[in-house]
């Protein structure tokens, strides 16, 4: 609902004041009459009601032709393309609509907002071809829309491509120039992976601005509800080569909640390179995420390759602030996936940019069993540590990029996993033939800017911890001429193989203080090139020491004896060990390879 002070008589005292500390009243303008304006606050406002009163389970109005029709039947069911939303006006933006049918049982709300006014855009039958579908045409007089597309020229000027969809519970996919859907976003996770049952908050109504004709956004307001919290979300929609989504929400709790997931992104992985198909098949990758990476408040970068795991497994990395996270699809090349149906090739990867300050909290990944690729098994989400009071927001801003270019979401000063690889462990014998020697084995490729610049005979060396589930049989690191990067092999035996194995790795090589002080960027925020910085100073420190010990000592050998004299050779013994060149320290050339080998393996 629109208030404005000049129709405020039309409402209760209580509601015009609450809708005058949301922000959401308009202006009466004394020479050009009104200005209608609508924001997040005006959904805000509708949450905080909600969050207060008891929860109402959305009711079903499906009669049971479309209740209990098969997917296949459900797709029958085609959006006729003239009759979009904004088809008759100069605007790049047109909405097309999905009926209910199946589980989407219950209708959303969706709301247009004009220069002056909002409306309901009210659910029409006519607007659908029902191609075969046998129905009593008055079952469906009632009924609503159970989600919408967003339309856009991305791809060619003359043709309106989807690139962005809201269909079930709070679930949303958006696509850029030359991508096909692959992994989904949600508005919030409550409860993902715990014994107590997951719930899945469902957005159940919209508001969409309008577009003007040379607008190059799209903003979609959404009301979330679920039985222990609600929410009010601004998206603003900008497509492009990458399309960039903007985010802005207001989240309540009605009730206790154990594990929040704010910023959700939910994939699938099936098998891939780390862990290969177990029965014959012709593609060597099938998943829409190849795993998950994380840029942590303190500079680190994190890489944490997925598995789809014979038992429920998660993740948690423990960060303050982050600066970034999501589920990439690393590896573009078509021979990786060979599926010209599917197409994982051109599935995009999406990047949660969060702005502001997110306090203490961790990044998540939930890994579930799945058996083909129709099952989303993957979960990745920021939870926060400290959850609002009852009554109370919590106000998250953050930005959302789906893209091709994974490389661009890399640190520009360091390197990444281009692939890990998983073999069966073997050793060569006199023969050159080669022996399995009950060892599995894992090859991670690195590449990036920080090794590219050093010469093939650089004296690149890893740092490992395999946990204590496995025995490290092998831990070497080569040069990659096809890549520019190195290649690390680790070959261990698993201790107790009914046990998940936690692996870290990363790429270093030696350099001394007065060589990390000279190199390390003034915008570098890594703990290394801190912890260089700071060893420089006390090097500095222990130099003038030094000299001052031997000016005291020199003062002393004019005045003692010979005896005297060789009192001070300790001082100078203390002194020679504290030089530059003899205390080296490391610089990390990569991220942080973190990876799991799931239990039964």
């Amino acid at each position: 609902m629109i208030v404005s002070p000049c129709n405020a008589p039309k409402l209760s005292a209580k509601r015009f004041r609450s809708a005058l500390v949301a922000g959401s009243a308009l202006l009466c303008l004394f020479s050009t009459g009104q200005l209608w304006a609508f924001n997040l606050d005006d959904v805000s406002v509708k949450a905080k009601e909600l969050a207060g009163q008891k929860y109402e389970a959305p009711r079903s109005n499906l009669p049971n032709e479309f209740r209990e029709m098969k997917f296949a039947d459900y797709q029958k069911i085609r959006f006729l393309t003239e009759k979009a939303e904004w088809a008759n006006q100069k605007t790049p933006f047109k909405l097309s609509f999905y009926h209910q049918g199946m589980h989407f049982d219950t209708p959303v709300k969706i709301n247009e907002i004009t220069a002056n006014t909002v409306e309901e855009i009210k659910y029409d039958p006519s607007r659908f071809d029902f191609g075969d579908v046998k129905f009593d045409p008055k079952a469906t007089e009632q009924l609503g829309y159970a989600g919408f597309r967003v339309l856009y020229p991305i791809n060619k000027a003359d043709k309106q491509d989807e690139i962005m969809t809201m269909l079930g519970a709070s679930y949303f996919r958006v696509i850029g120039k030359g991508q096909t859907y692959g992994l989904s976003a949600r508005g919030m996770a409550i409860d993902t992976a715990l014994p107590s049952g997951e719930e899945f908050p469902r957005f159940t109504e919209f508001w969409i601005q309008q577009p003007k004709p040379g607008d190059k956004h799209l903003v979609i307001f959404a009301l979330l509800d679920s039985p222990r919290a609600t929410g009010a979300y601004r998206l603003t929609v900008r497509p492009g080569s990458d399309t960039v989504v903007d985010v802005k929400a207001k989240m309540f709790l009605r009730d206790k909640v154990t594990k929040l997931g704010v910023a959700p992104l939910t994939s699938m992985f099936l098998f891939g390179a780390n862990q290969p198909s177990k029965v014959l098949n012709y593609r060597r990758e099938l998943h829409d995420s190849s795993g998950l990476s994380i840029h942590a408040g303190n500079g680190e970068w994190i890489w944490r390759p997925l598995n789809n795991p014979k038992h429920l497994a998660v993740s948690n990395f423990s960060i303050e602030n982050p600066r970034g996270f999501g589920l990439l699809q690393r590896g573009r090349d078509f021979s990786h996936y060979e599926d010209l149906d599917d197409r994982y090739d051109k599935r995009p990867s999406a990047w949660i940019e969060p702005k502001g300050d997110w306090g203490k909290g961790s990044v998540d990944l939930v890994e579930i069993p799945t058996a083909d690729e129709t099952n989303d098994n993957i979960v990745a989400f920021w939870s926060p540590e400290k959850l609002p009071e009852p009554g109370q927001s919590l106000d998250v801003a953050y930005r959302m990029h789906w893209t091709l270019d994974e490389a661009s979401l890399h640190s520009p000063d360091s390197a990444w996993v281009q692939q890990t690889l998983r073999s069966t462990g073997d050793v060569k014998q006199s023969n050159l033939i080669r022996q399995p020697d009950g060892s599995v084995a894992y090859l991670v490729d690195f590449e990036g800017p920080s090794l590219q610049v050093l010469p093939e005979d650089a004296e690149v060396r890893s740092q490992v911890s395999v946990g204590d589930n496995a025995e490290l049989v092998e831990n070497s690191v080569r040069y990659n001429p096809e890549t520019k990067g190195w290649r690390l092999t680790l070959r261990m035996k698993i201790k107790d193989p009914s046990k998940a194995t936690e692996m870290r790795a990363a790429l270093v090589k030696n350099i001394s203080p007065a060589e990390a002080l000279k190199t390390a960027a003034p915008a570098s925020t890594s703990s290394v090139a801190k912890a260089d910085k700071i060893a420089a100073r006390q090097q500095e420190k222990k130099d003038k020491e030094a000299k001052q010990a031997e000016g005291q000592a020199q003062q002393v050998k004019d005045t003692k004896d010979k005896d005297n004299k060789d009192a001070k050779q300790p001082v100078a013994a203390e002194a020679a060990p504290a030089t530059p060149e003899s205390a080296p320290t490391e610089q990390v050339l990569t991220e942080t390879w973190s990876y799991q080998l799931p239990a039964d393996e």
